[in-house]
């Protein structure tokens, strides 16, 4: 044999050794699958891409689940949960005490968000620069309910103002418009989305995060006492497979958007240098130092906050309501 064909013959083997080791685990019986429907609270978005990721990559698959995302609005998850007709949803942090005040027995057990992802924005030709400036003015919110204004009342209490200094109006999800055409001084929405679109359309504005004034516990995945309870190892299992895509796709973002073409819808005809911002700023605000990890001076201050707006009669057991047992 010639000394080309002894290396070539080499090369070969020690290719067929390499692939063997380095061989995927067998795949999982589709069979043995919990199939598990996750309400998203939200349409197919951007800001989804963790999920997206996990479940491309297979790690939901790997954990034993078969992940079907439901995005429809009018899914309560927290209800559906509580009810123990559904074992996840997804969640922002402000809906756990308030079903554990109706007497739901849902519990917190991963943190997505570390801050939470509300902002206050303006244009700068308003003056508007800190939360003082926000008295007398006009601000625009969708409602008095929802993530949105929970940030800004935590807010405003943090900075020693109350709603009645201000004029507060429910113009619904339409925010953008109203601060472009001048209807509104301010206007409330997600750090990652009217920010980011107003800038993307020439206005220069200026941007108040809740998060740089309060800590109060914000999105991320919900489950029952009752799945705890009787798949502790599921709740681990779910966990663990999310937050692999939470830091696959904070490690490497242009990787998780090329995934999240094929969960979004027109993704691919969308302002890409609009919609990798939104990525961008969400990833700022994950809980990637600590992946997972609940704050627990963040959920008492949230328990104390929704108590002060007559949310909840009175503050819960909010030790109850969360847990950090079930972090990889």
């Amino acid at each position: 044999m010639s000394k080309i064909a002894r290396l070539l013959l080499i090369t070969t083997l020690l290719g067929i050794f390499i692939s063997a080791c380095g061989s995927a685990p067998a795949p999982v019986d589709p069979t043995e699958l919990t199939h598990i429907r996750l309400p998203m609270g939200y349409i197919p978005n951007i800001q989804f891409a963790p999920y997206y990721v996990a479940v491309e990559k297979g790690y939901f698959t790997e954990a034993g689940i078969e992940l079907e995302f439901d995005y429809s609005f009018e899914t309560d998850g927290v209800a559906l949960v509580g009810a123990g007709q559904l074992p996840f949803s997804v969640v922002s942090g402000e809906q756990v005490p308030m079903a554990r005040a109706q007497g739901l027995p849902v519990v917190y057990v991963a943190a997505w968000y570390k801050d939470y992802p509300v902002s206050v924005v303006a244009k700068t030709e308003t003056g508007i620069t800190s939360p003082a400036n926000l008295a007398g003015k006009r601000v625009g919110l969708p409602g008095l309910f929802g993530a949105n204004y929970i940030g800004f009342v935590a807010l405003l209490h943090a900075n020693g103002l109350n709603e009645s200094d201000l004029t507060l109006n429910s113009i619904g999800f339409n925010q953008v418009e109203a601060l472009a055409t001048d209807q509104e001084e301010a206007i409330v929405g997600y750090t990652a989305n009217e920010p980011i679109q107003l800038a993307a359309q020439g206005y220069d504005v200026n941007e108040i995060r809740v998060a740089d004034y309060v800590s109060i516990a914000s999105n991320g995945l919900l489950t029952s006492e009752k799945t705890i309870a009787e798949n502790p190892e599921l709740v681990r299992a779910m966990v663990a497979a999310f937050l692999r895509g939470v830091e696959d796709a904070a490690a490497d973002p242009e990787g998780a958007y090329e995934i999240s073409k094929k969960y979004i819808e027109n993704l691919s005809e969308a302002d890409e240098v609009v919609q990798k911002q939104i990525l961008a700023t969400s990833i700022e605000f994950w809980q990637l130092d600590n992946l997972g990890y609940s704050d627990p001076q963040a959920w008492e201050n949230m328990n104390q906050l929704l108590a002060e707006m007559g949310l909840i009669s009175e503050p819960i057991d909010i030790e109850a309501a969360y847990s950090n047992e079930y972090l990889p």
